[in-house]
């Protein structure tokens, strides 16, 4: 064989052969789609029909969880302002100093007619997970049960209720009583939103006894559907002798809590100034003035 030929031979065995057909991308996943537009050919061994994959941004912004605010500090805050008006709320810790407080709250833990009220939800029967008492000239309704009226009010409850008046610039003519016996005790989400207390209520709330975080969140927008996923939150440690007052339209437009909590807490009781007017059909009791 001729060196000319031999050369020739050995050079085609190194030659590669040409793609025969286009691979083809994989299908799109995700945020990623196929897109049937033609690209101009680059080289006709891949045709016409290459597979191009684009990214498509979600179709709603990505929402944050709005971080839960706490509130520690003696002041009056505005917490919101909405169709309805403000809603503002006034802390005032160490409203009654450290020995008054201790003796109120022996006082009321030994004496008060504390019982454990049966609510109704859905026509079922359930306990409250605290114990309660009422002090008025009428009646108080909430969860489908009713409490009874009783003026008979302890000399200390009426002095309690001259001094929230004082610095609230309201007049009260009831009162709830509250004891969480342990970290068990709770109460859930809920609005004091009774057709009794009248719009736009003013609550004066005296804690005594053990520390316990009182929470709030805001009421969702209609748009949200009941989901309160991205609404506004605050917590509220109240300790021993503090008044918290809830004005304007906090009841429309908030709804507060007290959660279980998973370790030791004393007694707390939790003293809920109000101001009930009759619904139709009671006896028209005199209305205070605020």
């Amino acid at each position: 064989m001729s060196d000319k030929r031999r050369r020739a031979r050995v050079q085609g065995s190194w030659a590669s052969s040409r793609p025969t057909s286009a691979p083809r991308a994989p299908g799109g996943a995700g945020g990623f789609v196929r897109s049937t537009g033609s690209l101009p050919a680059q080289s006709s061994s891949w045709g016409d029909d290459r597979q191009v994959f684009e990214f498509h941004a979600p179709a709603k912004p990505l929402r944050e969880v709005p971080a839960e605010k706490v509130i520690e500090k003696a002041g009056e805050y505005l917490i919101s302002q909405g169709p309805l008006g403000v809603s503002r709320l006034r802390l005032l810790p160490g409203f009654l100093p450290q020995t008054e407080a201790d003796w109120v709250f022996s006082q009321l833990l030994a004496q008060l007619p504390w019982a454990q009220k049966t609510n109704f939800k859905q026509g079922q029967a359930y306990e409250e997970p605290r114990l309660t008492c009422w002090y008025g000239e009428l009646p108080y309704t909430y969860s489908n049960s009713t409490m009874q009226p009783n003026s008979q009010w302890p000399p200390v409850l009426r002095d309690l209720k001259g001094s929230v008046e004082l610095v609230s610039g309201r007049r009260f003519n009831s009162l709830l009583c509250n004891l969480y016996r342990d970290g068990k005790d709770s109460i859930a989400w809920h609005s004091d939103s009774e057709l009794s207390l009248g719009p736009q209520p003013t609550i004066g709330s005296l804690s005594l006894g053990d520390t316990r975080c009182f929470s709030m969140r805001k009421q969702p927008a209609p748009e949200e559907n009941g989901d309160y996923t991205y609404v506004e939150r605050l917590k509220i440690p109240l300790s021993h002798g503090t008044l918290l007052l809830m004005e304007g339209a906090t009841q429309e437009d908030w709804q507060h809590q007290v959660a279980k909590e998973y370790h030791d807490r004393g007694p707390r009781i939790n003293l809920t100034f109000r101001t009930i007017y009759p619904e139709p059909g009671q006896n028209q009791a005199r209305r205070p003035h605020s």
